[in-house]
């Protein structure tokens, strides 16, 4: 393969700066010579809203696909479930890696598990899917909004602000935080966001030659369950904005997915929806998730999402 001469576009958080520097090193093994643009985006910038309020996961985004248009980078490296479900014209999901612990964990100083809380304890979250989940493990606690990056709110909480909160787990393991960690939600319990602990990289379409050097680090399982996962929140961000989670889990050729549609205030019950079926290609994994989300819409109520 042709050696190439690279520049990754990444935010600058410390968690962002790992998973560029992790796809740096693998480009590099392979012969390339990689260099990192670091910028910061909106999403970074605006911490006293929910991201819901401002424009959504989009917002960590943009500025990295500007530097990718005008030729300032080569690719773009994100979490893959900061990624919106349709990129713009002219930009390509070229590259999807294999995925890290997609669940959630629950982090506190004083409380073993959320279910040692006691009522009204305050909860940190500004991921509208948790607090939805949350609402149904937990109706008596109080949610309180929790934005900025990892160590931000990891501060946050050691300051007494919040009882515990929730984070990716990924995002603690990669950073070498896992001991903060004091429990896993099971899936059972809370549902993931599509994408969750994966890394999904991001480039022009146009630029061919850059998704062939890409191949190398692409996780073809891992991209099968989160194309089926992202299908359930596309076809669902068409008609309803309420919280959603979704995540497919590959057994031989076998996709099983589950996927839930919440209500951050807590009025409408949890409404959950599953499917599973034969995938080994990316078109049959979507339209298994498109499935599961046609099921979600027939069960949630008409006044809610129209």
């Amino acid at each position: 393969m042709t050696a190439h001469s690279l520049t990754i576009a990444t935010r600058e958080s410390r968690l962002a700066l790992w998973q560029a520097e992790h796809v740096k090193s693998l480009l590099e093994q392979q012969g390339h010579t990689v260099t990192l643009l670091g910028m910061t985006t909106r999403g970074d910038q605006i911490l006293d809203r929910s991201l819901s309020k401002v424009g959504g996961k989009g917002l960590f985004v943009k500025e990295l696909e500007i530097a990718l248009e005008n030729g300032a980078a080569d690719l773009a490296v994100h979490s893959l479930k900061d990624v919106p479900m349709e990129l713009p014209e002219g930009f390509s999901l070229s590259c999807v890696m294999e995925r890290e612990d997609p669940r959630d964990a629950w982090v506190s100083p004083r409380y073993a598990t959320v279910h040692d809380l006691p009522q009204g304890a305050v909860v940190g979250t500004s991921s509208l899917r948790r607090v939805a989940l949350l609402r149904a493990l937990r109706p008596d606690l109080k949610i309180e909004p929790l934005r900025g990056n990892l160590d931000t709110r990891l501060k946050k909480l050691d300051d007494g602000q919040y009882d515990g909160i929730v984070l990716a787990a990924a995002g603690l393991k990669r950073l070498q935080l896992e001991s903060r960690i004091r429990a896993i939600f099971e899936p059972e319990e809370m549902l993931p966001a599509a994408g969750q602990g994966a890394l999904g990289i991001e480039t022009r379409t146009s630029r061919a030659e850059v998704a062939i050097v890409l191949e190398a680090l692409a996780h073809f399982p891992t991209w099968l369950a989160v194309s089926a996962e992202r299908a359930v929140s596309r076809v669902m961000g068409g008609s309803c904005s309420m919280p959603l989670a979704a995540y497919a889990t590959l057994n031989g050729d076998t996709l099983h997915i589950r996927a839930a549609w919440g209500d951050p205030e807590g009025v409408q019950a949890l409404v959950r929806a599953e499917a599973q079926g034969t995938a080994t290609t990316l078109a049959e994994a979507t339209a298994l998730g498109e499935h599961v989300a046609r099921t979600l819409q027939k069960a949630i109520p008409p006044s809610v999402c129209a």
